[in-house]
Order: structure tokens, then C-alpha cells, then sequence
């Protein structure tokens, strides 16, 4: 079994419905360990659309990480995904952030995520459920990437949303 920590955001609908439904899906071929609270965040890169619902959660699975790729991205169809622009809006976005200690570059795939480090609203929910977990190319801890990130933006709502 392979350890996963997988990004989930919506702006678009139902945003929390959006990522409980696309968290079922997952449960379907991945055993789910961990799952943040959801934090509301602005847009990054296209602003002119709404706020992101953004979680991160902890995964085991047995998936090659191409099988998982087709996994998320058929879960992002089945939730309603429609093609759009880069950074446009969304009902569902999944984003592989980390597979075991794996360091990754295809065509396809680059795993960990190649922006994740710069992101709060990727680290701000990952560092809440593992707060120790090391970037295997950057050696440092998202917890301690969040700290030197710009949190501006990034909210945690008090309310679980996703379960």
C-alpha cells in the first residue's frame, strides 16, 4: 500500500457538496486516513470568479500513480469538471500533491504537485492533518512551508464540511 496526500478544491455549485461528493467517489478505490477542515480561498492566477473551498486528505492505495491520475480525473469528470481555462473556475479540482516519498516527472504527471510549496491554500489544509510531512525534494515539512508562505486569502471554516 502506497501512502497519498491528494488536494480537492470547488468554487463553482455546491462547493462543499462538490467535495463530498468527489471524497466518495475516492472512497471507492482508495482507503481515506485523514481529512482536513475546508478552508475558503481566494483564487489564484485567473481572480475574476469566486472563492475556493479547498481540503487535503491522507490516502492509502495500491494504485500505481498513472492509475491513480485516471482516478482523480474520471472523479473530477463525475462530479461535473467541464473543461475550461487554466486557473478558470471549477466544481471539482483533484491534484496529487504527494505518493509515498516519490519524486516523479512525466509528461503527464509530476509528482509532488510542482506548485504546491508556493501554495497556502494547498499547505494550509495539509499541514493541519500532517504537519510533519516532508516535501521529498525540498526536505522541509509543510508545516514549516506554510509558515514561510503567504497566508493572505486563506481561511478555515469552523464548521466540518467534508467528512
Amino acid at each position: 500500500m502506497h501512502t497519498v496526500y491528494l488536494s480537492l478544491g470547488a468554487n463553482l455549485g455546491d462547493r462543499q457538496g462538490n467535495i463530498r461528493q468527489a471524497l466518495e467517489l475516492l472512497r471507492q478505490q482508495l482507503t481515506i486516513q485523514r481529512v482536513s477542515s475546508c478552508y475558503e480561498t481566494a483564487p489564484v492566477g485567473y481572480t475574476a470568479q469566486p472563492d475556493f473551498i479547498n481540503i487535503a486528505c491522507q490516502a492509502h492505495t495500491d494504485l500505481t500513480p498513472p492509475e491513480l491520475l485516471r482516478l482523480v480525473k474520471q472523479v473530477e469528470q463525475e462530479v461535473g469538471r467541464q473543461v475550461t481555462f487554466r486557473y478558470g473556475p471549477r466544481q471539482i479540482d483533484v491534484d496529487i500533491l504527494l505518493y509515498d516519498g516519490l519524486i516523479l516527472e512525466t509528461p503527464e504527471l509530476t509528482i509532488p504537485h510542482p506548485r504546491m510549496a508556493e501554495r497556502a491554500f494547498v499547505l494550509a489544509p495539509l499541514a493541519e492533518i500532517a504537519p510533519e510531512l516532508l516535501h521529498p525534494a525540498l526536505g522541509r515539512s509543510a508545516a514549516e512551508l506554510l509558515r514561510q508562505s503567504d497566508q493572505g486569502g486563506v481561511r478555515r471554516l469552523s464548521a466540518p464540511c467534508a467528512m
